[in-house]
């Protein structure tokens, strides 16, 4: 299949490249020329010069951009670009207002527009093992399913336009919450003088365990956070969350106390910081060595 890939940052890069690995004809763009010339080189793919550019004649047309306003201006170049009854395929974490007004955007052009945000992080896109979740017509997300699964090792069809970017915040407030409570039972740990290493032998085969707790309890334990989802990423999103749970009425106390966390972790210059380093908030309160900069 002809298909456009929109935004090449630490998901959007290697989403495409297991596109040309499928054996697709992929040709991208990112505001940074010289990342879409090195990509392109790389992967053999093609570098186009301007978002237009790269969706000229695709049957399908990937965006993994930045936010609300960088998913609008690429909508605009790409949909008269691209071919007649084409899918764009968004995997932006963005509002489910813009996901609603884009897929009607889409149809008066006869195109279709599926908000797909994702799941697993950098890991997750370099193995090709994320998970999706996909709002949208359902003709549009089964046509694109077989193309996702390049990079997807599960893709969840949740319903109409705006579901699937509901579902992210859903997965966004889950997060937050257990991110929360591991730092808080680590730092207790630490104070309670007990061997960390022993503490996660003990609790990560009982009620306890997560993928939080398997992936980030000993980098959090040696104030490690120098890599990962980034706090300013998952403040943009829990953001997005309470707009939207002030809109229905949701009470997301735990997930706005978490957000303000998170701005005390940004205070600290930790905004590209993972989303573990609410330990290291812990840490600067008590004076112990968990306030330290993380190392790499």
């Amino acid at each position: 299949m002809k298909i456009a890939f929109v935004g090449l940052g630490v998901m959007g890069a290697p989403m495409a490249g297991h596109l040309v690995r499928a054996g697709h004809e992929v040709s991208v763009f990112n505001r940074t020329s010289a990342k879409a010339k090195v990509w392109a080189e790389r992967h053999g793919g093609q570098a186009g010069a301007t978002a237009a550019d790269a969706a000229t004649g695709c049957e399908m047309v990937f965006l993994c951009v930045g936010n609300d306003d960088d998913v609008r201006v690429a909508l605009g170049e790409v949909l008269p670009a691209m071919a007649a009854d084409g899918i764009v395929v968004d995997h932006t974490t963005a509002s489910a207002k813009l996901a609603r007004e884009a897929a009607a955007q889409a149809r008066t052009r006869g195109r279709w527009f599926v908000d797909a945000p994702v799941s697993g992080g950098q890991a997750g896109a370099e193995s090709g093992q994320l998970s999706v979740m996909a709002g949208g017509e359902t003709a549009a997300v089964e046509r694109a399913r077989p193309i996702m699964m390049a990079y997807s090792k599960a893709i969840q069809h949740i319903g109409g336009p705006g579901t699937g970017q509901l579902t992210k915040m859903v997965n966004q407030i889950c997060i937050a919450g257990v991110v929360q409570g591991l730092a808080e039972g680590l730092h207790f740990a630490k104070h309670a003088g007990l061997d960390p290493d022993r503490v996660l032998a003990a609790i990560s085969k009982g009620a306890a365990q997560s993928w939080q707790m398997d992936n980030r309890w000993r980098t959090m334990a040696e104030g490690k956070y120098a890599f990962g989802f980034a706090v300013d990423w998952m403040r943009k999103d829990l953001g997005l969350t309470l707009d939207e749970a002030r809109r229905n009425g949701s009470s997301l106390q735990l997930a706005a106390l978490v957000d303000q966390f998170y701005a005390e972790v940004q205070q600290m210059g930790g905004n590209r910081w993972d989303t573990s380093s609410l330990l290291a908030r812990l840490g600067k309160q008590t004076g112990s060595s968990q306030a330290i900069a993380p190392s790499g």
